[in-house]
């Protein structure tokens, strides 16, 4: 063993005594309502294709024909090798969803924020983040080097001590503060319409991470800013195509200028080859699904099976389809979630640092796709004292 592997090992053996070691599972199957996981069938209460659409035939289809159509890779980044049409559509079809005048799409949600941000903000400004922000906004305003402050968790009082701080620095400062609409390990939500009356208050600019909620709030089913009727008033919409579109990406909604500056300087975007087609059609028709009737029906059975697994569990949250369930201990955390797996659900456990020490969790994930009964035979097991 060379001395790299060794140190490494070592490292890898520290986090297997603290409980953090992760692994990869191999899955035999597609997401879905059911997955085969190390060679046996289980509910699957990990993902977050909340509407069911990752294998929906027409967004397969959609993207089986793209990559036909167009081959199974881009080429190069969008400004070297050009730009392909699902590219262009979609979109166009996220701006019409978001109600913006302009979109730009990157390969994952995380390309989207380490881009995004620095591209907006720099040492001279001041970048606010909600304590319980996913790691790539983290990141995006580590790599910007802004002034970085910490606002605790949905607490509007916390944010304006730190924008009238901000505000009253030397120079004209540009401030940008980031949250996440639904939370991605919490399930709650953030007081959207609150936080764009103070920011406006400030001068300051807000891009919201609507990952974990786009296709469950709003009549569009685009996102909470939509449904607090305040989207035109969020400069920068973020948010993923892998979760409830059912496809992948990232995407960011806003105004052509700031669409137009995102090109010339997000370098994740400029140096990065463009996603697949398929990925690109695949997310077209998903939006396209989730606008609809269909995706109002999706919408309806998922916000029913939210319901019906909070009434079994009193103090579950129940404001969107992440439903924590709080342990606290990582060691402890897995081994529920083992146990549960052996009855037959895949629900994961989460660990630091996804959260914080001693906030481990069961991250429960519900879809449209799964059925009353499903809901019911895990809320029994969660109430057993085996698991």
């Amino acid at each position: 063993m060379n001395s790299m592997d060794a140190e490494l090992e070592a490292a890898l053996d520290a986090q297997e005594a603290s409980g953090l070691r992760r692994t990869l599972r191999r899955v035999d199957s597609a997401q879905g309502r059911e997955i085969t996981l190390a060679g046996r069938r289980v509910l699957n209460f990990s993902s977050n294709d909340y509407l069911g659409l990752a294998s929906h035939p027409a967004v397969t289809e959609a993207s089986s024909r793209a990559a036909r159509d167009f081959g199974a890779g881009s080429g190069a980044s969008r400004l070297i090798s050009g730009s392909l049409a699902p590219h262009h559509e979609l979109e166009a079809a996220l701006a019409a969803w978001k109600g913006s005048p302009a979109a730009i799409t990157f390969g994952s949600g995380f390309a989207a924020a380490v881009g995004v941000i620095p591209a907006l903000v720099g040492r001279s400004d001041v970048v606010i983040l909600d304590r319980r922000v996913h790691a790539c906004c983290v990141d995006g305003a580590r790599l910007s080097g802004a002034k970085l402050r910490v606002c605790r968790h949905n607490d509007l009082t916390h944010l304006e001590e730190l924008l009238r701080w901000a505000r009253g620095r030397p120079g004209n400062r540009r401030i940008l503060v980031i949250t996440e609409s639904v939370f991605s390990m919490d399930g709650d939500q953030a007081p959207v319409a609150d936080l764009v009356a103070l920011k406006d208050r400030y001068g300051a600019w807000l891009m919201l991470d609507e990952a974990h909620a786009s296709g469950l709030f709003g009549n569009r089913r685009s996102g909470l800013a939509e449904a607090a009727g305040v989207a035109e008033r969020v400069e920068v919409q973020m948010g993923t195509l892998g979760k409830a579109i059912g496809a992948a990406g990232g995407y960011v909604c806003g105004s052509r200028t700031l669409i137009e500056h995102l090109i010339n300087q997000a370098r994740s975007f400029i140096f990065s080859t463009a996603p697949v087609p398929a990925a690109a059609a695949g997310a077209c028709e998903g939006i396209r699904r989730v606008q609809g009737p269909e995706g109002a029906e999706r919408c309806a059975a998922l916000w029913s099976r939210i319901g019906e697994l909070a009434a079994m569990c009193p103090g579950l949250p129940a404001s969107s389809a992440i439903l924590p369930v709080l342990v606290g201990d990582e060691r402890r955390t897995m081994g529920r979630s083992a146990r549960l797996l052996d009855q037959g659900f895949f629900v994961p456990g989460i660990r630091f640092p996804t959260v914080a020490r001693g906030q481990a969790r069961l991250r429960i994930s519900l879809t449209a796709a799964h059925h009353p009964a499903d809901v019911t035979h895990l809320g029994t097991a969660l109430s057993s004292p085996e698991v």
